[in-house]
């Protein structure tokens, strides 16, 4: 370790809070690509799924990172398809225009309520706005909430379920400003169409929040809140940093951290323009659907489309590779979830995407799954880490100097730091996430109080590069013991690592 990296004085005030968070910005999303759902979660034929298709051993790795919320059913999935045809008993198979598969429909509305109970999660539904209408979104509302009025309702308890699912949180589209996106708008058509789906959604259940498809755009985002604002809770916003969807290039480690640097650059913008319209007190932004890396599919989102499935299907497998899914993907997840904690004020929900396969933080196989090393952070902040942000601060962070994946140098902060309590019990939890590849950080924590236990809960890996697989445990949740805390503590970080400190 080089002198200039060692000491960094970091001071914690627990008096000063910054805000509370929400447990939402853990939660987590599922669609009907690959093996998500199919050959996933939902397998009726494996011998490891419950008496209703589940399979049990995912279900039991999703419960013990706590899943807040999970947002179903897409995803481009979702801009083409039609809730009816997959409930009830005569189910309409869908080819899926998206995807360019067949889906059974054999999960539909009612499984996937079904799972959330499993789980113990709240649903959160996103509408089909691209080839839908407000009408059929408002159906599916009717189907979920009223008790016992109209057709839908009615068809519900007809279909075994008697009582209300009580859908609180809807989404009325996905990513319909992008040209990629079935049924595509303008930012004109969408304001209009938002107006109206929300309209009609309120009637049906006024105590649904709604969010509405948006990025950080001027254009489009003043137009919808301009014509949607007074009906809308929340404002969906997406991003993946390592763009990937044609060829599978996925960045470096050291590139990865080049991304850390403006990890929350949307909801700065976001936050400025909400902040602008006057809504930053009633509208939150819900970054519910996020990753590192984007999934990779080639030729479907291209102007000339892959005919054989070789071109176009099969390389979907190579998501399935665990070794793809290293330290860069956990420091990357750390940083991106210490900046939603920082901004709990305007940002109240966040969904990893997706939860399983794909770049899911869960993998798996016909035998079992494998816990990716991103699924450890999630264990590690929403099992270790306080719900309450406290002041934190230091004289200067250790710099280091990195290529981005455009060959650019670039200056990236090697620490980032977060400070937290709890607010049922004592204590106090720093998340310390160290992004150089090569090189320990000692860090000196001054707080002016004492604590009879300190604890460091931490994942690092042998290297950079280090992954788990079948047959291969390499990341992992590492716990020491740090003694008594008298008012000051030296520890030094490994390389590579995401860190809880736990005082209590």
């Amino acid at each position: 370790m080089s002198k200039d990296k060692l000491g960094v004085e970091i001071n914690v005030e627990p008096k000063r809070v910054s805000g509370k968070r929400d447990k939402k910005i853990y939660g987590h999303f599922i669609e009907h690509f690959h093996r998500q759902i199919y050959n996933g979660i939902y397998d009726p034929e494996s011998p490891l799924s419950d008496e209703d298709g589940f399979r049990t051993d995912i279900i039991e790795a999703v419960k013990k990172i706590d899943i807040p919320i999970l947002r179903w059913p897409g995803g481009c999935f979702v801009s083409s398809y039609h809730w009816k045809d997959a409930v009830g008993k005569e189910r309409k198979p869908l080819f899926d225009k998206a995807w360019r598969v067949e889906d059974p429909n054999t999960f539909g509305t009612d499984e996937y309520i079904k799972m959330c109970e499993k789980i113990g999660c709240e649903p959160y539904i996103c509408t089909n706005a691209g080839t839908g209408t407000a009408e059929e979104m408002s159906d599916w509302v009717e189907y979920c909430n009223l008790e016992n009025e109209g057709q839908y309702a009615k068809w519900r308890i007809e279909n075994g379920n008697p009582e209300p699912f009580k859908v609180k949180y809807w989404s009325i589209g996905n990513e319909n400003y992008g040209h990629w996106e079935i049924g595509a708008k303008s930012a004109d058509e969408w304001g209009k169409l938002v107006r109206e789906a929300a309209k009609m959604i309120k009637h049906v259940d006024p105590e649904t929040e709604l969010s509405a498809a948006a990025l950080s755009d001027l254009e489009w985002n003043v137009n919808l809140l301009k014509n949607c604002g007074e009906f809308l809770d929340w404002i969906s916003i997406h991003e993946y940093w390592d763009m990937v969807p044609e060829e599978n290039d996925l960045a470096t480690y050291e590139q990865c951290m080049a991304f850390t640097k403006d990890v929350g650059h949307a909801v700065d913008e976001v936050r400025g323009l909400l902040k602008a319209m006057k809504l930053d007190k009633k509208i939150k932004i819900a970054f519910d659907e996020w990753n590192l890396r984007s999934w990779h599919h080639p030729n479907v989102h291209t102007i000339e489309q892959g005919v054989d499935k070789k071109d176009y299907l099969d390389p979907r497998d190579k998501n399935d590779d665990n070794s793809q899914y290293t330290m860069a993907d956990a420091v990357f997840t750390a940083c991106f979830l210490n900046a939603m904690n920082r901004n709990c004020d305007i940002v109240g929900m966040a969904n990893f995407a997706p939860v399983l396969n794909t770049r899911g933080c869960i993998y798996s196989y016909d035998q079992g799954i494998v816990l990716r090393t991103t699924y450890h952070v999630f264990d590690l902040y929403v099992n270790y880490l306080g719900d309450t942000i406290i002041d934190l601060w230091t004289d200067q962070l250790p710099q280091m100097t990195i290529n981005d994946k455009q060959g650019n140098e670039v200056e990236v902060e090697s620490l980032d730091l977060l400070a937290t309590k709890w607010s049922d019990k004592e204590g106090i939890a720093i998340a310390a996430v160290n992004k150089d590849p090569q090189e320990g950080q000692l860090l000196d924590l001054s707080i002016a109080a004492d604590y009879k236990e300190a604890k460091l809960f931490y994942i690092s890996g042998e290297n950079k590069d280090s992954y788990n697989d079948v047959d291969k445990n390499e990341v992992k949740i590492i716990e020491e013991d740090l003694g008594e805390f008298a008012g000051n503590l030296k520890l030094e970080l490994k390389p590579h690592s995401v860190n809880i400190i736990q005082l209590k």
